[in-house]
Parts: C-alpha cells; sequence; structure tokens
C-alpha cells in the first residue's frame, strides 16, 4: 500500500465533493490512480458513502495499531535499507520512507549500527553518508573585500509572506566554487518546496550569473516572486534579473547566513558529491543535472518524508485552486 498523508487525504476529499475523476486527483497527490480508487473503496463512510479525510486517517491510525510493534532486522528489512543508503539516504530518511510505504524497518540507531558493522568488514555504506562531523565552512565566512552593491535591497524590506514557507515562487540563490576558484556551480531553491536548480557557470563574473540565473529560471518565470542572495559581487547585475523575470530582488545581511538556511543546508547536500578539492572544469552539465535530479527525488523529514517534486506540485495546484 502506499501511504498518504493528511494533506493528501484532504486533496483527495476536496477534490472529489467537487466532482473531479480519479485520474485527476492522482495527477494532484502524486500517486497512482489504484491508490485513490483504494482510499476511497477503504474509507469512504460506510453509511453516506462521502470521503472525508479525518476519518480517512483515523482508520488508518486504527489499522496501524493493529499491527505488530517488534520488527527484526531480517534480510528482507536488510536489503530494501540497503537500497535506499545506496541512494544516500541518511538513516532518518531510511526510516520515513520505509514507514511512508507502510514496509518493515528497524530505528535509526540500528541502521546507524548496521552501516558500521558493515564498516568494520570492509563495506561500503558508510561511504554514501554525509560528510562524517566535518564542518563545510561557507565562503565569505571570514570578511573579505566585496564592495558595495550598487542599489542593492535588504532582505529587511522583503514582504513577510515569504518567511511563512507556504507558497512556491520564493527563492534564494548562490554559488558553490570548486578548486582554484576556476568555475562554480549555481544553486537555486524555492524556500516552500525545497525544490532546487543546479547550473554549472563558467565563472563568477556577475553578468556571467545572471544570464545563468535568467536561463536556468525561464520555465519557472510565472511563479516566482522575490529571490534572496548573499553579498557577493557575483549577484551585483540583481536589477536585470529582476527586470528579466520580472520579480523582486533582496540581499541578506552580510556574514548572516542563516537568513539563508535552506540554501545553505542544500549547499551542503550537494558538497557530498563535489567537494571542496573538486576540479570543476571537469564536472559536465549532466553530472549536475543527476545531482540535482536525485535532491529533489529525497524525501525530506520536513515534508514528512515525501520530496521536494511532490511538494512543489501540491503547492502550484493549491494556488491554482486559489486563483
Amino acid at each position: 500500500m502506499s501511504h498518504l498523508t493528511v494533506e493528501q487525504r484532504y486533496t483527495i476529499e476536496v477534490m472529489k465533493s467537487n466532482g473531479y475523476k480519479q485520474k485527476d486527483i492522482a495527477k494532484a497527490i502524486g500517486k497512482d490512480r489504484s491508490v485513490v480508487s483504494r482510499e476511497l473503496k477503504r474509507n469512504c463512510d460506510r453509511r453516506s458513502g462521502e470521503y472525508r479525510h479525518d476519518l480517512a486517517q483515523r482508520k488508518y491510525h486504527e489499522r496501524q495499531r493493529e499491527k505488530p510493534k517488534s520488527i527484526r532486522f531480517t534480510p528482507g528489512v536488510q536489503r530494501a535499507v540497503e537500497e535506499l543508503l545506496r541512494q544516500d539516504y541518511s538513516p532518518e530518511q531510511v526510516v520515513g520512507t520505509l514507514r511512508k510505504r507502510d514496509e518493515k524497518t528497524v530505528s535509526t540507531e540500528r541502521i546507524y549500527q548496521y552501516v558500521w558493522a558493515d564498516k568494520k568488514r570492509g563495506g561500503t555504506l558508510h561511504a554514501h553518508l554525509r560528510s562524517q562531523g566535518k564542518r563545510y565552512r561557507k565562503r565569505g565566512s571570514a570578511k573579505d573585500n566585496r564592495g558595495v552593491i550598487k542599489n542593492r535591497v535588504g532582505i529587511e524590506h522583503r514582504p513577510e509572506v515569504v518567511e511563512k514557507r507556504d507558497r512556491f515562487g520564493d527563492l534564494e540563490i548562490d554559488l558553490i566554487i570548486g578548486k582554484n576558484h576556476s568555475q562554480a556551480i549555481l544553486t537555486i531553491n524555492d524556500r516552500a518546496s525545497g525544490m532546487l536548480r543546479m547550473r554549472k557557470v563558467g565563472s563568477k563574473q556577475a553578468d556571467v550569473v545572471s544570464k545563468a540565473v535568467v536561463e536556468e529560471l525561464a520555465d519557472w518565470e510565472p511563479y516566482i516572486r522575490t529571490i534572496t542572495s548573499d553579498n557577493g559581487k557575483e549577484f551585483a547585475c540583481h536589477e536585470l534579473i529582476a527586470e528579466k523575470l520580472n520579480i523582486r530582488y533582496f540581499f541578506a545581511r552580510p556574514y548572516h547566513s542563516w537568513e539563508r538556511g535552506s540554501n545553505e543546508n542544500l549547499n551542503g547536500l550537494i558538497r557530498q558529491y563535489f567537494k571542496k578539492s573538486t576540479d570543476f572544469t571537469k564536472i559536465t552539465h549532466e553530472m549536475v543535472k543527476q545531482v540535482e535530479t536525485k535532491l529533489n527525488k529525497r524525501p525530506r523529514k520536513r515534508f514528512d518524508y515525501e520530496n521536494p517534486i511532490f511538494v512543489m506540485n501540491r503547492l502550484l495546484f493549491n494556488q491554482k485552486l486559489h486563483l
């Protein structure tokens, strides 16, 4: 069975009551049509035939309580855990994903124990975990002579709605610099959904970066509201970006990296694949896009282990309903 979240069940209720077909509902919640059909058969009210998301969720939890609690780390569970670990899921993401699928799993701590036991045997599972306790020091964490960006608008002027993270289109952008500062990777993320866009750029020159931003976001242009970046000189052409995309552009306070926390965290995830010692001249566009796809398909704890692609589609669907 493919587990549904409360939000997905609410979407089913709203769309069913408005006469949408099962195939349309399935597309909206990112599930197969058979999942919607099974959900309606199992969880509709027996007397009225109506579907209510709260009743469906209650029935689901009742069935969960009836399941046996003790789970052994059987070969079958080990295979499922290893499959996700080798996709670079963290042990916490492994547990959350398997529970989402209603599959058997063990605790996060037990998976860590399994990984380190595998390492002692000469295995490679540990290589798929994030940097083992090493901290990535953000470029610019030490003061530099960046100068003043012309017509800069500070984050203090950014609309408060951006902080709520409940709409798609409020973006954060940054650059990840390669070995010898020769080339870079442009990273763009949506604050609400966590959706990531990545693009290799040939230099840190502001005109090169601004052109890359506009080209990379061409298909998102109808949905973009704001962009926030740090104060690097590479973003000096912010007015051109704002004009081309018809958005508002803001700058975080200098040395306040937490004001772009989502982007900082994603950059850390990307460094799992492209280390600081990586020569970016040897990285291809295809390699960058492979990492982008992998991270967008990876479940996130803050989304109840849904992935950014699903969350983005849900946000856009809800925004269209309220137009």
